[in-house]
């Protein structure tokens, strides 16, 4: 395998850990020649795809545990490259909960490995036939799920995110080439170095999982025109960089813009169960996209409900912006703008609004929403079901919290993103949404007359 050097372009793989510690620091002026670098990296994985397509899935199993065993014996490596991380965390401005994020404990690595073995358990999507038939003519005709090729996969800066989309990809047959934060370069490259040794030992191509070594954002923009190269592209991160690379990739993208997610308290709704639900959609945790962020309740329970979900959310530390009807309700509640009902605050603010009916609900999550998890409280079956089928997002949830709209919670295992796009996969992306498929014919020497 060769990297970039900051002297002579490329460098073999035995001092890509002196290289890493360098080239986050340097500025592109110091490059012999960045373009070619990208070029580079996506023709190798180019070539690693090719041959990942064809490898068992006994030896993409045998690779996650052996991966998962030796971050485990190495977890002091990996822990001293995530120290000198830390180090550096306050010259990049990261509040203490980035930074707390970015650290990396024991148990944390330990949670890295057991995330491996778990995809390890999980069925090879690659192969797999998703349906067949037999023609009048006597061909069979079957639809067979293959990988997407290579994923150029953009992250924000958690070092578990690392090892989670690698393992995603390889195990779906597709090479992967992570560009990270510059904040986890250290603790991120550490954990790919044992990725890729790992994967030359039971004959998966080192180079099916590259990590890019530098943080220069130009590099972003030549990996996006590499369409030749690269099948698909997955920003996970600020809504920014989500549009930068929309408006750049020359390859598709799967997105997920905003999270702005909705719980709406029917006036069938069971007010005890309303409450625990939004408290928990809410609050549970607050900087993530399947976070609450708007509530809706219908105006024949506002009386009896928005005063004790106000108090319940007040004692978790949120702030209420709501209408007219909310504030009279709530003494501490703010008014609400325009705005507060499309934002994804991310934070403890939470915008609610009473509306008289589920028709009014449904129009309000539509118009302002992200489509991406909503949620109606209801003990009535065809408002239920009518939410269900005309609330336009990703996931729609009846009676439950919004913060289940996850891979692992549906059962996909690990999951790369959350994608709010209709083409070419929609909600949590697991491994089968990291395939495509082909038509495999078979015949006995018939024509087409």
């Amino acid at each position: 395998m060769l990297r970039f050097s900051r002297y002579f372009g490329l460098v073999p793989y035995f001092s890509i850990k002196t290289a890493i510690s360098i080239i986050p620091r340097m500025s592109v002026a110091e490059y012999h020649d960045l373009g070619r670098y990208c070029l580079t990296v996506a023709e190798r994985a180019k070539t690693a795809a090719a041959h990942l397509a064809q490898v068992s899935g006994a030896n993409k199993n045998a690779w996650l545990r052996h991966s998962a065993e030796q971050l485990r014996t190495r977890a002091d490596e990996i822990i001293v490259a995530n120290e000198q991380d830390l180090a550096a965390a306050p010259q990049f401005g990261l509040t203490d909960a980035q930074t707390d994020r970015l650290r990396l404990t024991p148990s944390g690595v330990d949670a890295i490995a057991r995330g491996l073995d778990e995809i390890a358990m999980l069925p090879d999507p690659v192969g797999e036939v998703i349906e067949s038939s037999r023609r009048p003519n006597g061909l069979e005709v079957s639809k067979v799920r293959v990988p997407l090729g290579v994923v150029f996969f953009i992250y924000e800066s958690r070092p578990n995110v690392t090892a989670d989309a690698a393992a995603i990809c390889i195990k779906s047959g597709n090479a992967v080439i992570l560009r990270g934060g510059k904040e986890a370069a250290h603790s991120s490259q550490a954990i790919v170095d044992i990725l890729a040794e790992q994967a030359a030992l039971v004959g998966i191509p080192s180079d099916a999982v590259q990590l890019v070594a530098t943080s220069d954002r130009e590099a972003v923009g030549h990996f996006l025109a590499l369409s030749e190269y690269i099948d698909v592209a997955i920003p996970r991160g600020g809504e920014g960089l989500i549009r930068r690379v929309a408006a750049e990739a020359r390859m598709p993208v799967i997105k997920h813009f905003t999270g702005n997610c909705h719980v709406y308290v029917d006036r069938a709704a069971d007010l005890d169960m309303a409450e625990r639900l939004t408290v928990n959609s809410k609050c549970h945790r607050l900087g993530v996209c399947n976070a609450a962020e708007s509530l809706l309740i219908h105006s024949e329970v506002a009386d009896a409900f928005l005063p004790r979900i106000g108090q319940a959310l007040r004692s978790q530390g949120i702030e209420i912006r709501g209408d007219e009807k909310t504030c009279k309700l709530v003494s501490h509640a703010a008014r609400a703008t325009d705005d507060d009902y499309f934002a994804e605050y991310l934070g403890p603010i939470i915008s609610v609004k009473v509306v008289d009916s589920v028709e009014q609900a449904i129009a309000h999550i539509n118009h302002y929403g992200s489509h991406h998890t909503d949620a109606v409280v209801t003990r009535d079956l065809t408002t239920a079901r009518r939410f269900a089928n005309e609330v336009d997002s990703a996931a729609v949830m009846i009676n439950a919290s919004t913060r289940f709209n996850d891979g692992g919670e549906f059962g996909l295992g690990a999951e790369i993103g959350i994608s709010t796009d209709k083409f070419h996969a929609r909600g949590p992306c697991g491994l089968r949404e990291l395939t495509s498929y082909k038509y495999v014919v078979y015949g006995d020497g018939q024509i087409r007359g």
